[in-house]
């Protein structure tokens, strides 16, 4: 009787936990950002006319970047350095794992070759803004709010991983090249023929940018002027100082969010065709690799000691992708690599994933952790 008992009991607990899991799925799947980027890809899917105007997709971008920048810095004045230290240790740790990971498995697994597998891996090894957001207000909406200084760890998680993966990538170009150059001087000696066949099609090749001028883009590019520049002119101005104008950078942020998942529905849908071409193993890496990221995140987060939301946020920072900051970078440094592969995966495929289940999935996980 007593073992029934305690089957029964761990069926009932078993039960509650799945039922917990399709709850937390379907509150993301009623949410208003959710429901508005569904409406934007279905809009492009019935091709209809329905588009936003570039200056003003730009400029609620910036207003989004800049009151993140802001309520982060104002959040920032709450915490010790004691709270922070940890948190951001474990936060450049992944910047600087997730690449290497994304790099290894395009290479070995999906045969990429390596201008197009440190392309891939630089914008998986970077964060999405938007996607951050997003979970911010999930758990924010789940009555567990990540703590105030996240928006600093989303600056701290933005470069690394795109440096480390342009890195590797150009180091395994440079030696690439090199082995091909010493093949092309012995073949030199035997035949003068080969010799001037060898050299226009070595002179095709673009050099890849200098890295001062990856730097440059990275450190200078929108998203990190907006968010760092926020967080400097939040601590300027204090407290005070942020409570006049306090209504519009957060009264308004909703608001201007779905109108954003709205123009990035539309843009996601007008990929959905270069899907065909990208193959199923591109496929199911924006699927299976963000969720490898998102539970190292997780598992790093939690034992960095933050809270339910704050370590599910961390967990979708690392299973996101850029589509902002890393294509510049890439286009810069890696000229050969192709941009369908690596906007068509961060933008078609693990974004979308990550808005309707991947959040849900990764606060889930912090949940079981957090007991």
């Amino acid at each position: 009787m007593t073992g029934y008992k305690i089957h029964e009991t761990h069926f009932a607990n078993h039960n509650t936990e799945d039922a917990g899991v399709v709850e937390t799925l379907l509150q993301n799947l009623r949410s208003p950002f959710t429901l508005a980027f569904a409406l934007g890809i279905l809009a492009r899917l019935v091709k209809s006319e329905l588009s936003m105007p570039r200056d003003i997709y730009a400029a609620i971008s910036i207003y989004l970047l800049l009151a993140l920048g802001l309520k982060g810095r104002v959040e920032l004045s709450h915490s010790s350095f004691d709270t922070l230290l940890w948190p951001i240790l474990v936060t450049l740790a992944l910047g600087c794992i997730t690449p290497i990971i994304a790099y290894l498995v395009l290479r070995r697994i999906g045969k990429f070759g390596i201008a197009d597998a440190a392309g891939i891996a630089a914008h998986y090894g970077s964060v999405s803004a938007v996607t951050f957001i997003a979970a911010q207000q999930f758990v924010a909406a789940a009555g567990t709010p990540a703590e105030g200084f996240m928006p600093t760890l989303l600056t701290l998680l933005e470069s690394p991983g795109i440096h480390i993966a342009i890195g590797i990538g150009a180091l395994q170009l440079a030696r690439e090249s090199a082995a091909k150059s010493q093949a092309t001087v012995r073949s030199a000696r035997t035949s003068r023929a080969e010799t001037s066949s060898a050299g226009p099609q070595n002179s095709e090749h673009s050099e890849p940018r200098p890295m001062s001028h990856v730097l440059h883009e990275v450190l200078t590019s929108r998203s990190m002027i907006l968010l760092v520049g926020g967080l400097v002119v939040g601590f300027c101005m204090g407290g005070k100082g942020y409570e006049p104008i306090k209504p519009f950078f957060e009264g308004m942020f909703k608001g201007a969010l779905v109108l954003f998942l709205l123009e990035m529905g539309i843009v996601a849908g007008s990929r959905l065709g270069d899907l065909r071409r990208a193959g199923p193993f591109l496929l199911a890496f924006g699927i299976l690799l963000p969720i490898v990221h998102g539970t190292l995140g997780v598992l790093l987060g939690h034992w960095a000691g933050l809270s339910i939301g704050g370590t599910a946020v961390l967990g979708t920072m690392a299973a996101s992708a850029s589509y902002i900051a890393a294509p510049p970078a890439v286009r810069m440094t890696l000229p050969q690599a192709n941009p369908t592969f690596s906007l068509t995966a961060a933008l078609a495929i693990t974004f979308p994933f990550n808005l309707l289940a991947g959040i849900p999935l990764y606060y889930f996980l912090a949940q079981q952790l957090h007991g």
